[in-house]
């Protein structure tokens, strides 16, 4: 049996978890069907996510569907759990992506389709909620046209919008020829000789879809049940069903992991090549890290069962891998793993309550971020505060929740802010020598930084023979400078420079006679880790540093009778309004915004508009500071910006 492992996705509330357990009732899976309202879906598993109405945690359910298996994945829609969706992107054979009929093209939806037409991953539409009132047809397709693509086949019509009798009728739409010609030259031709037959439109039709060049669009109800059937048999023709070879390489690719009661690790991975039994021992991650399979859980058949093995194309759970991380390679890597999304632009200082232990809150906010990378932790140990990186308000009060009834811990947070960066001005470079100048270190390091293109991460180059001194204390300035490098002279990271090593020195092992090495005249590791971070804070000090914050792109859609209330707040928000459209009574801002303001904006929107405002925003560049303070963050290191201080905390911990 084929298998299909499909993605839905969609903005919030556009019914997207409401169709999954539609598809799951209508391939006989489950005999009632949940309600989101109501809290018993199948994928909305968690006690927050049915307390809140929405989906937080990626979740995976299986049906049958005559010849193929649907391994099918439910993903959140709120944008502030965009890691989630991130990672299931690169384990999908195709994607169904959900549209309201009422609310139209919303601004996650424009973001998904962005994303997944980058990725090349074949995409079904499904314009859901054909039978709520104010719900469109024509005014829908239109959108979709503008907005996402052109490139749409409607798959039929929709009849009694708005009313529990709303339809949706397969049938070939004209329109579609003009569309599909536009991307097969063999129909094209068959047009243009006036020989095209209903078989050649629906070959072309299967393997455009197949492409992600064209995109199938479905209407329906996930309430009613109307248009599922043809969406089903959309999904069983159109998108192609999982490839790989079983007998070839072990390959795959983690995204997801979760712990059980007794805190146990299981991953959840899409094979794409290979078979993976228990007991085999596998290599996986970056690190060279090994792990043997202890149990395999297979997804199939309406659910997941315990086997022996999985092969290449489908979806298994698997327990052993204690250190396992989201987004690492089994055996072979595919390809790099990548974010397609923007990072957090925010964090936030987790403020523990009066009776929360910090051992145990620390704890509790690494398993949390075990399950989603993108929550960044930083831990200040003097402070003894730690900060995490956030998308969005919603997110926080997530963490919040999950912290309070999954830990018992309660716990407040400090005002939310930017996440910045820096940027070098100049070039600059510092030297210490071995012995010389108050230097206690057995070290001779000399280093020049030179700023380099945005998004060209950091190089690290040697202007010094390799062979001058063993590579050991090679290897522990570079690994220095980058650990360094997370906190610039204002505390931001500094992403994009070269630095090379200009001077390099040592001191030989040597012995006393009759006694073994004497690590007091001779140089080590941690001579040449102590020194670096001295060396490079002066180079950069001598070059200067910038601090930029991050910018969101924003598009606002308002009545234009409202731009006049609009334009002020804008501006008092710091936002820069680049480009205004007017749409009959509408009219369309897009422009910049600091990240840090994009709360407000999304809070005062309603109210300024008359409740019809949409806002899309989405993390564009980092920009220079140019108003208000230069924002510093709270260094966690030894602080070697002042060398006293640096001196007494680094040497106490050597000697001790």
């Amino acid at each position: 049996m084929h298998v299909l492992n499909l993605g839905i996705l969609a903005h919030v509330d556009a019914g997207k978890t409401s169709l999954t357990e539609r598809l799951l009732h209508s391939a006989g899976v489950i005999d009632e069907i949940g309600s989101v309202d109501d809290g018993n879906t199948r994928t909305d598993t968690l006690a927050l996510e049915r307390q809140r109405g929405i989906t937080i945690k990626s979740a995976v359910v299986s049906f049958p569907l005559d010849g193929v298996t649907v391994n099918l994945i439910d993903t959140p829609g709120h944008p502030d759990f965009i890691a989630e969706v991130e990672r299931v992107l690169g384990v999908l054979d195709g994607v169904v992506l959900v549209v309201s009929a009422v609310e139209g093209v919303q601004a996650q939806t424009r973001v998904l389709m962005r994303t997944l037409q980058r990725l090349r991953i074949p995409t079904l539409l499904f314009v859901n909620k054909i039978d709520r009132r104010g719900a469109r047809y024509e005014e829908v397709l239109r959108a979709i046209s503008t907005r996402l693509t052109p490139a749409i086949v409607p798959m039929g019509t929709a009849t009694g919008l708005g009313t529990r009798r709303a339809r949706f009728t397969p049938g070939p739409v004209p329109a579609a020829l003009d569309v599909l010609a536009g991307h097969d030259d063999t129909l094209l031709s068959a047009y243009v000789e006036d020989t095209v037959t209903d078989a050649l439109l629906h070959t072309s039709l299967v393997a455009r879809t197949r492409e992600a060049l064209v995109h199938p669009v479905f209407f329906g109800s996930a309430a009613t049940g109307a248009g599922v059937d043809a969406l089903l048999a959309g999904i069983e023709e159109l998108l192609p069903p999982a490839d790989g070879d079983a007998e070839g390489p072990l390959s795959g690719t983690v995204f997801k992991v979760e712990r059980g009661p007794a805190g146990e690790k299981a991953a959840y991975a899409r094979l794409f090549s290979g078979t993976l039994r228990t007991r085999d021992r596998i290599p996986f991650g970056t690190d060279g890290a090994e792990g043997r399979i202890t149990a395999i859980s297979v997804f199939g058949q309406g659910t997941d069962t315990r086997g022996d093995a999985v092969v290449a194309g489908q979806i298994a759970r698997l327990w052993g891998l204690g250190d396992i991380r989201i987004g690492d390679a089994i055996g072979e890597p595919r390809k790099a793993y990548e974010h397609v999304f923007a990072p957090p632009t925010l964090e936030t200082v987790v403020v523990p309550g009066p009776d929360v232990n910090s051992g145990a809150l620390h704890l509790a906010l690494t398993q949390l971020a075990e399950q989603d990378p993108l929550i960044g932790l930083r831990h200040d140990e003097r402070r003894q505060e730690t900060s995490v990186s956030l998308y969005g308000e919603v997110q926080k009060e997530v963490i919040q929740a999950t912290l309070a009834e999954e830990y018992g811990l309660g716990v407040t947070f400090r005002e939310t802010t930017p996440l910045c960066v820096e940027r070098l001005v100049g070039t600059g470079q510092a030297v210490e020598f071995n012995k010389k100048n108050a230097n206690p270190f057995l070290a001779t390091v000399g280093l020049r930084v030179d700023p380099a293109p945005v998004g060209s991460g950091v190089a690290f180059r040697l202007e010094v023979e390799l062979g001058s001194m063993p590579y050991a204390f090679f290897k522990a300035v570079e690994d220095t400078v980058r650990e360094t490098l997370d906190q610039g002279p204002h505390g931001w990271r500094i992403p994009d420079c070269t630095v090379t090593m200009t001077h390099s020195g040592y001191s030989p092992r040597q012995s006393h006679a009759h006694q073994g090495f004497d690590k007091s005249m001779s140089s080590t590791g941690a001579d040449f880790r102590g020194l670096t971070p001295l060396v490079l804070v002066e180079a950069l000090r001598r070059a200067g540093t910038r601090v930029h914050e991050p910018m969101h792109r924003f598009r606002v859609e308002a009545p234009a009778d409202t731009l006049g209330a609009l334009l002020p707040v804008l501006a008092a928000l710091n936002a820069v309004p680049q480009t205004t459209e007017t749409r009959g009574a509408g009219c369309v801002l897009a422009g910049t915004v600091p990240a840090a303001r994009v709360h407000e904006l999304e809070q005062r929107l309603p109210g300024l508009t008359r409740g019809e405002g949409e806002l899309e925003s989405v993390f564009d560049h980092y920009a220079p500071v140019t108003h208000g303070t230069v924002p510093r963050r709270p260094r966690t290191d030894h602080n070697p910006l002042n060398r006293k201080e640096y001196l007494l905390n680094v040497t106490r911990r050597m000697a001790g």
